[in-house]
């Protein structure tokens, strides 16, 4: 049941059109968006965060999410102030750069999810950006959620589309946010590995086609080096999930615990799939080394089969050159044909052996 309802909300909010629109607050135009909810239904109407926070305490149900991307320290200080957000915390959320990660302060959850997305290219080079990451981070509490995005993409405004679209699971509040902000960032990293692979078959390919030039070694450590970026934004993600799944603190709703487990289950096998694609890469970069190898060994056998074969007539034309009078046949008619035909002789039986040897 739960892998089916997460899977109907992926499809909800997959390849949809980013309808949002931006919400600017006297707090700086960093805010994108600030939106009140109830009883997993929006409410009308454009607010400042205060009084958004004030609408969503009165009743049940209420909640309020505001949606941020790059603030300024003095564009987040009152945001900061008006939720109580520990300093630490700000801190991280302002200056970015952080590890994927769970703490919580207080009441207040505190959520780092590395984002990626997959940059497109007609093909891969030794300088081709394969994987673009960025950083969205989560503050949860009773009543508010605060997203906080850093980096040209990861928009979420298709999923708050999404869940809108999904009242009842809205309607469990901002944990059923950060388990969908979660799933969402996840999806990201499978679809991104999905077209890094496609791009490891294009190089493997090319290492052992038989009548193409070899793989370049530059593209194979480009691709590593993508991997490993995208590698640092999808493992460390694996204990937080943990946490959330198993170990939830207080700020984490336990109706949503359990669809915590199916992200993680997705976390794993994007996990293996890179891990996977790692050990591919070294075998194809050992495979490329030894067929450049092989094929140096080849040039120096040619090189030295023709030098062998060349040695010959240097030898007899040296000996010829040194100007005795008493030299064999030196006087002779056919003197001159018959050196040329023992040296043409000679060079054709040695050509033919290294032929027959594979050296040629």
């Amino acid at each position: 049941m739960i892998s089916n309802l997460s899977r109907a909300v992926r499809r909800a909010y997959r390849r949809t059109v980013d309808l949002s629109h931006p919400a600017r607050s006297p707090l700086g135009s960093a805010v994108v968006n600030c939106v009140v909810y109830r009883e997993g239904g929006r409410q009308p109407g454009d607010w400042a965060p205060d009084e958004a926070i004030r609408r969503a305490r009165k009743g049940r149900g209420g909640f309020v999410w505001i949606g941020l991307h790059e603030p300024t320290n003095e564009e987040f200080a009152g945001l900061a102030k008006l939720f109580g957000l520990h300093p630490l915390a700000v801190e991280d959320a302002v200056h970015a750069h952080q590890r994927p990660k769970v703490e919580r302060y207080d009441d207040t959850l505190f959520a780092v999810f590395k984002t990626v997305r997959y940059v497109e290219h007609e093909r891969l080079t030794a300088t081709s950006e394969v994987v673009d990451t960025g950083e969205l981070m989560v503050f949860i509490g009773r009543d508010f959620v605060i997203t906080i995005r850093h980096g040209s993409h990861g928009s979420l405004g298709p999923l708050r589309e999404a869940l809108e679209s999904l009242p009842d699971q809205l309607a469990k509040g901002p944990s059923a946010v950060l388990h969908a902000i979660a799933d969402h960032v996840v999806d990201d990293y499978l679809e991104v590995t999905d077209a890094v692979q496609n791009d490891i078959e294009a190089v493997e390919t090319a290492v052992f086609a038989e009548h193409t030039a070899r793989g370049d070694a530059g593209q194979i450590y480009q691709l590593k080096r993508e991997l490993l970026e995208l590698k640092r934004a999808v493992v460390p993600l694996a204990r937080p999930l943990q946490i959330l799944a198993h170990e939830p603190p207080a700020a984490l709703s336990p109706d949503i615990q359990p669809y915590f487990r199916d992200v993680a289950d997705h976390l794993a096998r994007a996990t293996e799939q890179i891990n996977a694609f790692d050990g591919l890469l070294d075998s194809i970069l050992q495979a490329h080394l030894a067929q450049v190898t092989v094929a140096q060994n080849e040039d120096m056998r040619k090189i030295t089969a023709w030098a062998a074969i060349v040695a010959v007539p240097t030898m007899i034309c040296g000996l010829y050159g040194m100007n005795f009078d008493h030299m064999p046949e030196l006087r002779w008619t056919y003197g001159y044909p018959l050196v040329l035909g023992v040296i043409a002789t000679l060079c054709f039986v040695i050509h033919r052996g290294f032929r027959r040897n594979g050296w040629l």
